[in-house]
């Protein structure tokens, strides 16, 4: 997501911020290594899976279909047009026109962070990682604004055991159903009277120090819910080298724990991120 003004926004918090930059990319890879490893044997070595075996019996994708007039954070909704059709031209092309924040999409690092990571440089090894599903969908039906909290992760750990180091947590609010409504989806006409869940700041920075995650997805069109207008998740959880997904579809279609995530980001060129197709596998 982004916003006009949202720079003057967070200044303030990103000031008052630890300046420090966060060295936690060797830990955090170790981390995923191990995951990707245990999942995918035929990876340890560094070599491709062998394709007679299926290691993995379930694909989901997490992803909603890229089209004109999907709801987005702020700007325009993507738009496309016919550049040439079979008939005319003796093949089918289009011409699109998009943010970078739009359809199910990443905000990188550098999204929010001056210095901060950008697309081309999300290692192979963030892209491929265990993915946990946090629910919250009844409570959500009830209060549009809530947030993933602490209490719900320690929740879930009760039930579900630890969550794995170097996994991507997900946010199913239920809210990728709204999707084809886009007053619905965003819970009000324009920013700042939008109302949809997020994560709140302290379950994601728990999540970055307590267990070393890769990121954090939602299936809405902010890490931050609906309603707020300091954009704390964004502006602290990035800082610390960590991505985001946003408009995820399908969370509640795949285990709780114990699936691994694809995450089909593009290499966008200085992208603060972009549309990306994720899959889960179990």
């Amino acid at each position: 997501m982004c916003l006009p003004g949202t720079v003057e926004i967070v200044r303030e918090q990103v000031e008052q911020q630890d300046r420090r930059r966060i060295d936690r990319r060797t830990a955090v890879l170790t981390g995923v290594g191990a995951a990707v490893a245990a999942a995918f044997p035929g990876l340890a070595s560094g070599g491709r899976p062998a394709t007679h075996r299926h290691d993995k019996k379930r694909l989901q994708d997490l992803t909603h279909v890229f089209k004109e007039g999907f709801p987005v954070f702020s700007f325009d909704s993507p738009a496309r047009e016919t550049l040439v059709t079979i008939p005319a031209g003796g093949f089918y092309s289009q011409e699109w026109t998009f943010g970078e924040h739009s359809g199910t999409h990443m905000d990188a690092p550098g999204h929010f962070t001056p210095g901060g990571r950008l697309s081309p440089e999300i290692t192979l090894e963030e892209l491929i990682v265990p993915i946990v599903v946090i629910d919250i969908s009844r409570r959500s039906e009830r209060e549009p604004d809530t947030t993933v909290t602490v209490d719900d992760l320690r929740r879930f750990e009760r039930r579900h055991g630890r969550i794995p180091e170097g996994s991507i947590v997900c946010m199913d609010s239920g809210w990728a159903a709204k999707v084809d409504d886009p007053l619905e989806f965003k819970g009000g006409a324009a920013f700042p009277d939008y109302h949809f869940p997020g994560f709140s700041v302290e379950a994601a920075m728990w999540l970055a120090e307590r267990r070393k995650v890769t990121g954090i997805g939602v299936d809405t069109i902010s890490l931050d819910p609906g309603n707020s207008a300091t954009f704390p998740v964004h502006v602290n959880f990035l800082a610390t080298d960590r991505y985001g997904l946003e408009g995820l579809n399908n969370l509640d279609r795949i285990p709780p724990r114990g699936a691994v995530a694809y995450v089909g980001l593009i290499p966008w060129e200085e992208g603060s991120g972009g549309p990306c197709r994720v899959i889960a596998g179990w």
